[in-house]
């Protein structure tokens, strides 16, 4: 892992869960996210963890609620809205939950109190962001990966930012492990 983090850095984590999840899962691995907190707070001094996801509205129970409420219990800051329905001009109905705007906004309101931000999001419009940041002092490391098919990282941000963290390379470190298998169970199965 070549992370460049200093110890005495205030850092904040950045997380687009929505792109974070796809980039995961083209690799194949479930993040623990007491892991990856554990592993940044080792890093510097982790002033911020952030975590970005729209919700669905009027679903009774939606699979992403448990993590947002062991997140909210567990040292992030969660950050959520609704999902917009519409229908788009083939009259398919769609659902649209962009985050972009709350985490551009909370990146340059925590500015003044970090000095490396960490992204975990391979968004090219995020581009522009990192380089207002980088202006105002602060170093920019992204995570997302380009060994995907296709790559989950736009090229312009990659080449923006001051670090690329490939996320594969930090996976020893914060992929969640799979329960103990039962050999009895997996015997009796044959």
């Amino acid at each position: 892992m070549t992370m460049t983090i200093h110890p005495q850095e205030r850092i904040g984590l950045f997380i687009d869960g929505a792109n974070l999840y796809a980039a995961t899962r083209a690799l194949g691995f479930d993040i623990d996210f007491k892991r990856l907190l554990e592993l940044f707070e080792a890093q510097g001094r982790l002033i911020r963890a952030f975590y970005y996801t729209a919700l669905i509205e009027d679903q009774e129970y939606s699979p992403i609620r448990p993590l947002i409420d062991w997140l909210d219990y567990n040292g992030y800051t969660m950050v959520t809205k609704p999902t917009k329905e519409f229908t788009d001009s083939a009259g398919r109905r769609k659902i649209k939950g962009n985050m972009d705007i709350e985490l551009a906004v909370d990146v340059m309101e925590m500015a003044a109190h970090l000095d490396h931000v960490i992204l975990f999001s391979g968004d090219g419009d995020f581009r522009r962001l990192v380089e207002a940041v980088q202006g105002q002092g602060l170093r920019v490391s992204v995570v997302s990966t380009v060994r995907s098919q296709p790559p989950m990282i736009a090229d312009e941000l990659r080449r923006q930012a001051d670090c690329f963290i490939e996320l594969q390379d930090l996976e020893p470190d914060i992929a969640r492990e799979l329960p103990p298998r039962d050999e009895a169970a997996v015997l009796a199965r044959g």
